[in-house]
C-alpha cells in the first residue's frame, strides 16, 4: 500500500498557557510552539498519521493534536 499524505495541526499547551499567562516559558520549547503548526506527514490513515506525529511529540510534553487531514 502506497502511504498517504496528512497534514496534521499540533500546538504545544504548556507554551500556549505560559505565553497567554505572561509567564516565563520553562519548556525549553520555543514560544512559537502556543501557536497552531502545521506538519506534513506520511502514513496509511488517519490514526497513523496521528501516531506518527505523537511518538516525535508527545502528548506527555504538553503537545496537543487538533486535526489530521488528507492532502488530497
Amino acid at each position: 500500500m502506497i502511504p498517504k499524505r496528512f497534514e496534521v495541526a499540533i500546538f504545544n499547551q504548556e507554551v500556549k498557557k505560559s505565553v497567554r499567562e505572561a509567564e516565563k516559558n520553562r519548556t525549553g520549547l520555543s514560544d512559537d510552539w502556543a501557536d497552531t503548526r502545521y506538519i506534513e506527514v506520511k502514513a496509511d490513515s488517519p490514526d497513523g498519521a496521528k501516531a506518527k506525529i505523537l511518538a516525535r511529540y508527545p502528548a506527555e510534553r504538553g503537545f496537543v493534536v487538533l486535526e489530521v487531514r488528507e492532502i488530497p
